[in-house]
Order: C-alpha cells, then structure tokens, then sequence
C-alpha cells in the first residue's frame, strides 16, 4: 500500500473523520483525538501495512517510525479536513456557543467513556503536557543541533566565520528558537487546555527576558506587591509560559461563560490578557521560578549525589514511559536542559542515560533470537533489531518484549548497566529526538567513543540478563505460533 492507502485504511479504522478531532505528528507517532472509542477498531489498525503498534492513552497513537509517520500524516490531514498539528476546536472559540449543545453532549459523552478507561490523574496530566512540547520537538531538534554544530565550528575555527551573513543566519536561528520559546510554549499550552492559542502566546511574553522599551519607568526600580522585591522580566522561563497557557485558557473560558454574546469578542480576549497578566506575574511567575529551580535540584541530586546507581534507575525505568507514551512527558525538561541560557548551558547530561533503554532491547532482542527455537518468533525478532540498533525501538518494544513480559523487564534492567557507563562518564547531549546509533549526531564533541562503549555495555547487559532470566519459549510459543 501507498502511504495515502494506509492514511485511509486508518481513518476507516478509527471511525471516519467525523470520529477525528485532531491529528498531530510526533517523531514516529500519529497521535489523534477521538470522540467515540467506540468507534475505534484497535485490532484491524494493528493489522494495517506499516503501522507498528498502536497505544491508546489520552490520545490514540498509531505507530509508523520516524519518516514514515509524516509520509503518512498529511494524506491523513486531507483525509480528515483537520489541519495537521491542530484540533478541531482550535479555531474562534467565540463560536463554542454558536456549536449547539449536541457538540457538548458528544463532547461530554466522549469525556466520560475516555476517564473510565484511562482514569489515572497523573498519567492525564503528563500526557497533556507532552501534547503541549510534541509539535515543537522539529523545531528544537533543529535549533539544538544548531547550537551544538555553531559550538564546535566556533571552537575548532577560532570563530572565523562569524563575520560570515550565513553563518551568522544559521547561527541566529539556533539562538532565536530558544530565546522565543515561552511564546510556542504558551500558545500550545492554551490551545490544549481549550483556549486561544494566541493569548497564551501573549502570556509567554512575560516570560521573554526583555524589557518595554519607550517607558519612562524602564530605568527606575519597580518593586512587586506583598514582598517588595525587584520586578524582574522572564522569571520562570519555560514553566512558567506553560503555567500561563494554561491559567489563560481557564480564565477564558470562565469569562466567556459569563459575557453576554455581543461583547464576548471584545471583552473576553481582553479582561483574559489583563487579569491573566496581573495575577501570573504575582503568583504563576514565582510558582514557574520554584518549580524550576525544583527540577534542577532533583535532577543534580540524582545526577551528581546519587551518581551511576542514579544512572541505573533513570535508564532501567524509561522503556516503562515509552511503553505507555509518556516519555515525551519529558520534553519540558529536555528543553530546559538544553536551553544554551540554563544552568547546564545547553549541555543534556539526562538523555544519553535514558538512550541506553534502547540498547538494552537491542541485547535482549539478540538473546531471544539466538536461545529460541520458535522460527517465526525468530524472523519477527531480526526483522526488528536493526532499526532498533539506528534507534527505533518500538517495533521491537511493541512486537516482542513488551508481549513477553519478562523480557521487557529483563531488557529494562540490562539497560540500567548502560546507564551507569552513560553517567559514569558525564555523557552529555547538544540536541534530542535520535537515540541509537543515530545518537553519535547529538553528542558533545570528543564523546562519541564513549557514548558507544556505554550503548555496548547496555546491549551486553540486555543479552546476558535476558538470556538467563527472560527467556520463556512456553510463552513464545504461546504468543507466536507457528
């Protein structure tokens, strides 16, 4: 098939576009918002050429692999007349009343059936989060490696180039993505939480570290209320935009409730923006500010206090998020990690220790193929280990150890000994989105070598412990007649 023919065998799988609310491209997931799961036929959508797995979580997520998946994406798009990237109820909320009360009862109905299923607090808290970073994973991919490749050519040129207009560009563009980021941040965060995407966009410019040019209070001290301290542009950074997003979208919605239809598209945007404004910059900003400096103190302890026993938990624990999609929950902290203005100055010393979680598959992959006798287990399993050693493990994860339950634990701990390597030697990350061998592109110049010794020691690690503790053929069997 096509990819437009797997685009439509998908919709009819999913309900038709009337069941589509929204579709967005993730690294190797079509992540969609569903009215009915009903509707939803899981087991023929598992079946479809080209799709790898399929998860339903807070959104449904068809799997198809990096590449393949926005191949895929904007047939489906047309297909469903939902722009890609975007929800059906994104445009003028002005209109929510103008929609008739069936849409809320679709709405309403739809909420219900999906929190009887997925009724976890926590697990649709962290997936309402990564649906605010995942559309901006492109970008930041790009601007990151664009600072990290700046850095090395800056250092290993004497910065020759920097009177060069391209190199200047390029360079510019690196930079410019991550000193805007609030804006994005906020602007996906409102629109997630049902509000205008622009207004949350407005909130994060409070989070901007610049000043209002032209006032004539911009050089005299400006104290807050109740501490008195300094008032201070971009406090909080990336957390605080998304604090702002959502809170915006809140007020929203509350005030559009209230407001007669004839002033609703005046006054609704603006008592948002003001009110929002005034009570975030007193209460959001300095909750963003603690909630930051709380997750640089959290990850130090474990990085630095608690050290490769550290490294052991983080790699041996992330197949666990990747197997329900909340790995991307991570994002916010991906980002601030290797934000060139934090603390770690652009340097992710936490994604080579999650990476390792792949190659701990790779090796428990290789232990299963090589202890089993099952041959159409073993075909499925070598069809999946050599995109899983580039970096797509899902295939792998989703077809193999994740089904045999053991191995998945085994491949888990395997990991964790590539993890210890990855903190051992202080592994740092100028970018994210690859894993794999594909991770040599992201790593600090001059670690190339050890990442490799680490992702290694993560796949002997993955082979030893599954091959004398996962290895079930009784199951295999089971699972994968032949």
């Amino acid at each position: 098939m096509n990819n437009k023919d797997v685009a439509n065998e998908i919709l009819k799988n999913v309900g038709g576009k009337e069941n589509v609310t929204a579709n967005v491209a993730c690294m190797t997931r079509l992540r969609l918002g569903i009215k009915d799961n009903d509707k939803v036929n899981v087991d023929a959508l598992k079946r479809i050429d080209g799709v790898l797995a399929v998860v339903q979580a807070d959104t449904l997520q068809v799997v198809l692999g990096p590449g393949k998946v926005n191949k895929i994406a904007e047939p489906f798009a047309d297909l469903t007349g939902v722009p890609l990237g975007s929800d059906a109820d994104d445009g003028d909320v002005a209109e929510d009343s103008q929609r008739g009360e069936d849409v809320k009862d679709i709405a309403k109905e739809n909420k219900k059936v999906n929190k009887a299923k997925h009724d976890k607090p926590l697990q649709r808290g962290l997936q309402h989060i990564a649906n605010v970073f995942i559309p901006l994973l492109p970008g930041i991919i790009a601007a990151g490696l664009i600072n990290g490749l700046a850095n090395v050519i800056d250092y290993q040129t004497g910065q020759a180039f920097v009177t060069d207009w391209w190199y200047m560009t390029i360079k510019t563009l690196g930079w410019g993505l991550f000193t805007f980021l609030p804006i994005f941040v906020g602007m996906n965060a409102a629109r997630e939480f049902k509000g205008s995407a622009i207004l949350g966009g407005i909130g994060g410019t409070l989070c901007l570290g610049v000043t209002v040019t032209g006032s004539p209070l911009s050089s005299q001290a400006i104290s807050m209320p109740f501490t008195h301290a300094p008032f201070t542009v971009g406090v909080g950074g990336l957390i605080t935009a998304l604090l702002m997003g959502i809170f915006f979208a809140f007020l929203e919605r509350n005030f559009r409730k209230i407001m007669p239809s004839v002033l609703d598209t005046f006054f609704t945007p603006l008592l948002t923006v003001i009110v929002g404004s005034l009570i975030a910059v007193v209460f959001l900003q300095p909750a963003g500010a603690w909630l930051t400096t709380a997750i640089y103190v959290v990850m130090d302890f474990v990085y630095t206090k608690l050290s490769v026993f550290g490294g052991f938990i983080l790699s041996s624990t992330f197949l666990a998020l990747v197997s329900v999609g909340l790995h991307q929950a991570l994002t916010p902290i991906h980002v601030l990690l290797n934000d060139p203005t934090g603390p770690t100055h652009g340097i992710n010393y936490l994604l080579p220790i999650l990476m390792m979680a792949g190659g701990g598959q790779v090796g428990a992959g290789f232990a299963l193929y090589f202890k089993s006798k099952n041959k159409r287990f073993k075909k499925m399993v070598m069809s999946s280990i050599p995109v899983a050693i580039l970096g797509v493990g899902e295939p792998l994860m989703y077809a193999v150890t994740l089904p045999l339950g053991r191995a998945f634990v085994t491949a888990s701990i395997g990991a964790g000994f590539g993890g210890i390597v990855a903190s051992l030697f202080h592994l740092g990350a100028v970018s994210q989105g690859v894993s794999g061998l594909f991770g040599l592109l992201i790593m600090q110049p001059g670690q190339q070598l050890t990442y490799l010794l680490a992702l290694l020691v993560a796949y002997f690690g993955g082979f030893i412990v599954t091959w004398f503790f996962g290895v079930d053929e009784n199951r295999i069997n089971e699972i994968y007649p032949e």
